[in-house]
C-alpha cells in the first residue's frame, strides 16, 4: 500500500506555535487562520497532523503541562510540604513572568471568556486544574502521614488555598503585576502556613 506524502513541516515546532497562540488569545480567540499562519501550515495539514481545532488545543495543553507548567510536579518532590508550597509559588511566578511566554496561565486564561460553543474546552480546563489541585492535596496528605504537617490540617483545604493563590498570581500577571508584586503575594501567602 503506498504511503502518503511525508510531512513538510516540523510538528513539534508547529505545536509550540499553536501553544503560544492559544496561550495568548484563549481557545475561542484563536482562529484557524491564525493557527495555520502561526504554525506555517495549510488547513489540510493541520487536520491531517492534529485533527480539528479542539484536538489541537488538547495537544497544546499536554505540551503546556510537560514544558512551561512542569514546575508543578517538580515542586511536589520537595522533601517538605512547606518547601513544596514555596516551590509551587516561585515556579508559578517564574512561569508567568518568563519573557518568552504570554502573561498568565493557559489553564486559567484559556477559557475565561468562553461561550457555549467552547463548553467542552472549558470543562477540559476545569478538569486539568482539578487534577493539579488533587496532586497538591495528595502531597499534603503524605506530609500529614509523615508528621511534616500537623494532623489537624485539612489537606484538601490547604491544597485549594495554594492553587487558588497560584491561579490568582496568573491573573495578576496577565493584568500587568510585576515580579516583585507577585513575590509579595507569595510571601504573604506563606505567612499563613500551618506550623
Amino acid at each position: 500500500m503506498p504511503k502518503g506524502r511525508p510531512r513538510e513541516f516540523d510538528t513539534e515546532k508547529a505545536l509550540d506555535a499553536a501553544l503560544l497562540l492559544f496561550w495568548r488569545h484563549g481557545y475561542e480567540g484563536t482562529s484557524l487562520a491564525a493557527l495555520t499562519g502561526s504554525m506555517g501550515i495549510n488547513m489540510p495539514s493541520l487536520y491531517a497532523a492534529f485533527g480539528n481545532k479542539e484536538m489541537l488545543f488538547r495537544k497544546a495543553l499536554d505540551r503546556y503541562i510537560q514544558k512551561p507548567a512542569s514546575y508543578l510536579p517538580k515542586a511536589l518532590k520537595e522533601p517538605t510540604a512547606r518547601g513544596a508550597a514555596e516551590k509551587l509559588l516561585s515556579g508559578a511566578i517564574d512561569m508567568v513572568m518568563h519573557k518568552g511566554h504570554p502573561d498568565g496561565c493557559l489553564l486559567v486564561q484559556g477559557a475565561l471568556a468562553s461561550g457555549p460553543v467552547a463548553e467542552s474546552v472549558r470543562m477540559e480546563l476545569n478538569r486539568r486544574r482539578a487534577a493539579a489541585e488533587s496532586a497538591v492535596r495528595r502531597r499534603f496528605e503524605r506530609a500529614i502521614a509523615e508528621a511534616d504537617l500537623p494532623a489537624s490540617v485539612d489537606p484538601a483545604r490547604l491544597a485549594r488555598y495554594v492553587v487558588t493563590v497560584i491561579w490568582g498570581l496568573s491573573v495578576q500577571a496577565a493584568g500587568g503585576a510585576t515580579r516583585a508584586q507577585l513575590k509579595e503575594v507569595a510571601e504573604l501567602a506563606m505567612q499563613s502556613w500551618p506550623e
